[in-house]
């Protein structure tokens, strides 16, 4: 019985060695190549994620050694402080409603427009209208402090010619939030823009001559033709602004540095403040692994309802 059962264990046992090999002689210089990015993201990423983690349920001591305190820092993030996390978090999901959809929609638009025009005009527009990606965000915020200026700025100056009283755009808690939100409406969405023209670029122009054959306006066609095949790159700005207005920082902290009465606090300079100015870590860690929570429940109803199989 065992002269029988060797041969079939060595049978079994060198196709995979052979599969294993070959696959190592195929693909092992791609990891290898990829081997130091990789590095650097578990070093960086990776392991300072998993170690704010650990910190979010400790009470953190600079000097001696931290607890255990469990979900006390989580606790403590919602119920103290008098609700300033909590309103941080409305304040968050206010601006990140509105610019998202603003963005998203006026980079759609400006899109289209430009898409019918020549490769060389529409190259020079994608290159005007990313000029402010390529800017510092603390500058475009310096700019639109000196705008929204309550003695000097363009918007009271513009109020005063056709004889309104000027706002306070910065100092207002009532008007505070709508400002900084403002602002980045007003900014051009520069990579929506880069990105939507060119998926429109792949679009085959067979399907607009079918549907102009028809008798299918130009509405009609951007409608039901330019929109459903470009709705994975939708999904992908969609997620890309909404992350980045879930960590809006630099512009609020700019533009308003004092405040305002919480009225413009949102997540993360909320955690700015609880770990760099009060140097409560603990706290920090566990409203920074909060809004890591909010941002991947976005991101998931995103993709459920955004998501789709294109193939043209």
């Amino acid at each position: 019985m065992s002269e029988t059962t060797l041969p079939q264990t060595e049978v079994s046992v060198r196709p995979q060695g052979n599969r294993l090999r070959r696959f190592v002689q195929r693909y092992g210089w791609s990891y290898l190549f990829i081997a130091p990015s990789m590095l650097m993201f578990f070093l960086f990423i990776v392991i300072p994620a998993l170690s704010s983690l650990v910190i979010s349920f400790q009470e953190v001591r600079l000097r001696g050694e931290s607890t255990w305190v469990g979900f006390d820092n989580f606790r403590e993030a919602f119920t103290t402080q008098s609700g300033v996390f909590v309103r941080a978090i409305g304040n968050t999901l206010y601006y990140t409603a509105i610019t998202v959809t603003a963005n998203v929609f006026i980079a759609l638009i400006i899109s289209a427009l430009i898409q019918p025009l020549g490769r060389r005009t529409q190259t020079f527009f994608r290159a005007a209208y990313y000029l402010p990606a390529v800017t510092s965000a603390v500058i475009i915020a310096v700019v639109w402090r000196w705008i929204f200026n309550a003695q000097w700025g363009l918007f009271n100056f513009l109020l005063g010619l056709v004889g309104l009283a000027g706002v306070g755009w910065l100092s207002d808690p009532d008007v505070v939030l709508n400002s900084v939100t403002f602002s980045t409406v007003l900014t051009v969405p520069a990579t929506g823009i880069v990105l939507f023209n060119a998926a429109m670029s792949g679009i085959p122009r067979d399907y607009y001559e079918a549907a102009e054959l028809d008798g299918a306006t130009p509405i009609r066609r951007w409608w039901s033709i330019t929109l459903p095949l470009i709705r994975p790159v939708v999904l992908y700005v969609v997620v890309l602004y909404t992350i980045a207005s879930f960590e809006v920082f630099d512009k609020v902290v700019v533009m308003v540095p004092t405040g305002v009465a919480n009225s413009t606090e949102t997540i993360v300079t909320q955690i700015y403040r609880t770990g760099f100015e009060q140097f409560r870590y603990g706290p920090a860690a566990a409203q920074a692994f909060v809004l890591f929570l909010m941002i991947a429940a976005v991101a998931l109803i995103q993709f459920r309802f955004l998501s789709s199989d294109i193939e043209y």
